[in-house]
């Protein structure tokens, strides 16, 4: 693929991440990255493998505004170490803020799973603590988290220039998670993160998106931990039709969904109308 050949004008999404948690999958874990006039301006998830394709994909880590997580599973953030590390190597010269949920018994919080990574003297990578130490930072480039504490109703957490980020708590077990929706120019793109669906906070945050990405992590039927952490398509479906939705992006697909194109878009037919794509890894959605 060429560099920038995504968003090269104009808005875009691109999927770095289209699977889940499985390898057997063959496809990276969840990431997407927001693309504006030949810009990579948002980077949302760092899963597994989405660094080898965020660098197939042309983008500059320099470049990015801001890095935004849904949630702290493995197939979501394992790769931000690797995006990070990468980007010492570039010509960035500004803090990246990073936005994401509040912890728990569970997780950590945005800013203890940056510090639990880089920071001295108890992270992982304590080596690159310069990172997360403003005293020390070359150049102005320092890792800036954040803690999202967002409710049932969307919330404005980032604005710059042109671009508002807004966020809303989504349920994924007893998982932290949000759902958030970029805004750019006018364009609204909403990504679900994974959630089962439950409340109305998504519906809101998704009212008139131009581009829904939602997660098609389980089949039409699921029941259990699968069903308490995931919605099915026709839940999906259900939210795409009344938050009027534009297009819709099937994406964290998985053994268990793949295969089920047919009849996951069938359920989803019965409520929404509107495009309806399935995500792989390099995809390019241009926001119209």
């Amino acid at each position: 693929m060429a560099a920038q050949s995504c968003g090269s004008t104009g808005l875009a999404v691109q999927v770095l991440g289209s699977g889940g948690p499985e390898s057997q999958d063959k496809r990276a874990s969840t990431s997407y990255l927001v693309w504006q006039n030949g810009n990579a301006r948002v980077v949302l998830d760092a899963g597994g493998g989405s660094a080898l394709r965020f660098g197939e994909s042309g983008a500059q880590m320099s470049q990015v505004d801001v890095f935004l997580f849904s949630h702290f599973h493995v197939d979501h953030s394992s790769d931000f170490p690797a995006l990070i590390f990468s980007s010492w190597f570039e010509d960035r010269n500004r803090p990246l803020p990073i936005y994401g949920p509040e912890g728990n018994e569970f997780m950590p919080s945005t800013t203890e799973f940056v510090h639990d990574l880089f920071s001295d003297p108890h992270g992982a990578w304590r080596y690159l603590s310069e990172l997360v130490e403003p005293s020390t930072a070359s150049g102005g480039y320092t890792l800036q988290p954040h803690d999202v504490a967002a409710g049932s109703t969307p919330v404005l957490v980032f604005r710059n220039g042109d671009m508002a980020l807004y966020a809303v708590k989504v349920i994924h077990g007893a998982f932290p998670a949000l759902a958030w929706l970029v805004e750019i120019g006018g364009k609204r793109v909403v990504f679900s993160g994974d959630t089962n669906g439950d409340g109305d906070g998504l519906t809101q945050l998704a009212m008139n998106a131009d581009l829904f990405v939602a997660h098609n992590a389980v089949p039409e039927g699921a029941g259990g931990v699968e069903r308490r952490l995931h919605m099915p398509p026709s839940v999906i479906g259900t939210i795409a039709a009344n938050a009027h939705v534009k297009q819709l992006v099937l994406s964290h697909r998985m053994l268990r969904t793949l295969g089920k194109e047919t009849e996951t878009q069938a359920e989803i037919r019965r409520r929404y109308s509107g495009p309806i794509a399935f995500a792989n890894d390099l995809d390019c959605f241009p926001v119209k």
